[in-house]
């Protein structure tokens, strides 16, 4: 891994769009997570996170040993920009390990309201070479998050003609965007939504057909060359190519989602984590983890920009998923486990436990009982409370879940 003059440890960067799944990504092995507040975030739709739930993130990721950055990644008119001292104030003041911005207005205020916080440079702002990397290092960037239109040996080259004390994050998994570097005008001008202020209606996700003017109404499909989701993309999945990405140098491994559920967070999260541990070792994936990709709820799988163009997937903007959470693991009490519920199932059905040290186990589900103790056939009701025992022991925010067919 010389050529990317890896400094220290890789980082695996995990999504938290509120306090559940921040959880689930600790749990599941994350060395930071990013989230935001409830403005200057991409996701304002998230649940997100109040100036308290801030505070009390902080201190639990912290707790543990792992790190917090905060999106300040929005494009701010003036008017909005009114609030950001003290939304960046807080975030210095709660301890946040860093910032990530997109736009020269917010890095000044960056350095000014919060100077002790570290200042990462979103993908938003389309970084794709050395000079617009080292430049933005030179005002005081301590990590650029790349544009994700960049292959795999231009990251290489920008790692080598920059400073080693500036780090590279990447996105390995996740959504992708028809527009560059997320930067979209299409929900704004559709909807009225702006997707560079974290609203995005995802416009490119619509099934689209044809109307002629005389004929309002009538509708035609578009489906000879392949479909009619013009600009739907496919998801990044380079959880087959991590030795390549910290042999580039890239510093951060960054996984997309904070829109997606606490299982998505959890799961991926979890095959990610023994990826990179298993690159850092020289081992070979186990191919389990890459099975476990393909449980998430996901679209057709690429690897982006990384290696060529990854194409468009025009017939379809659903996603897919192998699996779906049936419950998650809060305590224990005795030899059962105590869980709530999820998704319904009932006894004798066939099951997964999702763990963070072990493959998931494959188990029938028996002897459920209600929070009274009562013995009960199923478990209808969401958020549920419930025990039952498990395959082996199994800590809080384990998952159980069931195959889909």
């Amino acid at each position: 891994m010389t050529a990317g003059r890896l400094e220290k440890k890789p980082e695996l960067l995990a999504p938290a769009g509120d306090l559940e799944r921040l959880q689930m990504a600790l749990h599941f092995g994350a060395d930071a997570v990013y989230l935001a507040l409830e403005r200057f975030g991409m996701r304002a739709a998230a649940g997100n996170f109040t100036p308290e739930g801030l505070r009390a993130a902080v201190a639990l990721a912290h707790a543990r040993g792992r790190a917090v950055h905060v999106t300040c990644n929005t494009l701010p008119r003036d008017d909005e920009l009114a609030a950001l001292p003290a939304a960046l104030e807080l975030l210095e003041d709660a301890g946040a390990d860093a910032v990530i911005a997109a736009d020269f207005g917010v890095i000044s205020q960056v350095k000014r309201y919060a100077p002790h916080t570290a200042l990462h440079i979103s993908t938003q702002f389309g970084v794709v070479n050395s000079a617009a990397a080292a430049a933005l290092h030179e005002l005081g960037a301590d990590r650029v998050v790349l544009a994700r239109e960049l292959h795999l040996d231009e990251i290489a080259a920008i790692r080598a003609k920059t400073p080693p004390t500036l780090e590279l994050e990447a996105f390995v998994h996740g959504a992708m965007c028809v527009s560059f570097s997320g930067r979209c005008l299409l929900s704004n001008y559709m909807t009225g939504r702006d997707a560079n202020r974290g609203q995005c209606a995802q416009p490119c996700r619509w099934e689209y057909g044809l109307v002629e003017k005389k004929r309002p109404g009538e509708v035609f499909s578009l489906v000879e060359d392949g479909g009619t989701f013009l600009l739907n993309s496919r998801d990044l999945c380079m959880i087959d190519h991590i030795p390549e990405l910290l042999r580039a140098g890239v510093t951060s491994l960054k996984l997309e989602g904070r829109m997606k559920s606490a299982y998505y967070v959890g799961a991926v999260t979890n095959a990610y984590r023994h990826a990179v541990d298993a690159a850092l070792a020289g081992s070979a994936l186990d191919a389990v983890w890459r099975r476990e990709v393909e449980q998430i709820s996901h679209r057709p799988y690429s690897t982006g920009f990384y290696f060529g163009e990854p194409g468009q997937y025009t017939a379809a903007s659903a996603y897919v998923s192998g699996a779906e959470v049936c419950a998650v693991v809060t305590g224990r009490e005795g030899d059962r486990a105590v869980l709530t519920q999820r998704n319904k199932f009932s006894a004798g059905d066939t099951l997964e436990l999702v763990t963070n040290d072990a493959p998931p186990i494959a188990f029938a589900a028996r002897d459920l009982r209600d929070a009274d103790g009562a013995p009960i056939d199923c478990v209808p009701h969401p958020m549920m409370r419930f025990t039952m025992p498990l395959p082996r022991a199994a800590a809080p925010f384990s998952l159980v879940r069931r195959k889909m067919a």
